[in-house]
């Protein structure tokens, strides 16, 4: 389990996090998931309970990843917010938060994933990747490379934590 966990934490963390911080979050995430009430005696300071929609092990992987690799928000103009903070001034967005604040959902959507896949053409860009189970926010979602979205969605389907492709999962539940 800590081998997948290392490997869809690097992929989702896109280079933004460490070997160390990704090794640790794997490491105690692993932990979680083999033993949620001995990892829950040797961290009473974590704020865990049996009602939460998700695992312990996912609630840890989750819970650890920093603002610039995990994504949240109640509208498609906070998440693109956050997603321009997360890189540099020096990259260019064609879009800004505000012209999202009176699109439609799919179209807000869009627009980001346009965007995000222009980007870095070495590696396919980005896609948007609803990621776990949001438990405080509308929102919540990671940034892969295209070329590892295929293994990610494999991690996560192996690990059980749940994920989809944004745009692609808003425009089905429009059409059907």
């Amino acid at each position: 389990m800590k081998d997948l966990l290392v490997e869809l934490i690097g992929k989702i963390s896109s280079g933004c996090m460490t070997d160390e911080e990704v090794l640790r979050i794997a490491s105690e995430a692993a932990e979680a998931y083999a033993d949620p009430q001995a990892f829950l005696a040797a961290n009473p300071d974590i704020n865990y309970d049996d009602t939460y929609p998700i695992p312990l092990g996912e609630w840890v992987v989750v819970g650890s990843l920093p603002d610039t690799v995990l994504f949240q928000g109640d509208s498609y103009a906070e998440l693109l917010e956050q997603i321009m903070a997360s890189f540099s001034s020096d990259v260019p967005f064609n879009i800004k938060p505000k012209q999202l604040a009176k699109a439609k959902p799919l179209s807000a959507l869009n627009s980001i994933q346009v965007q995000l896949s222009s980007m870095n053409k070495d590696v396919g860009g980005y896609v948007l990747l609803n990621f776990s189970e949001p438990l405080d926010d509308e929102l919540q979602a990671v940034l892969v490379y295209t070329c590892d979205q295929a293994r990610v969605m494999e991690l996560c389907v192996e690990i059980g934590i749940p994920a989809t492709p944004a745009y692609e999962t808003l425009r089905l539940a429009e059409q059907g």
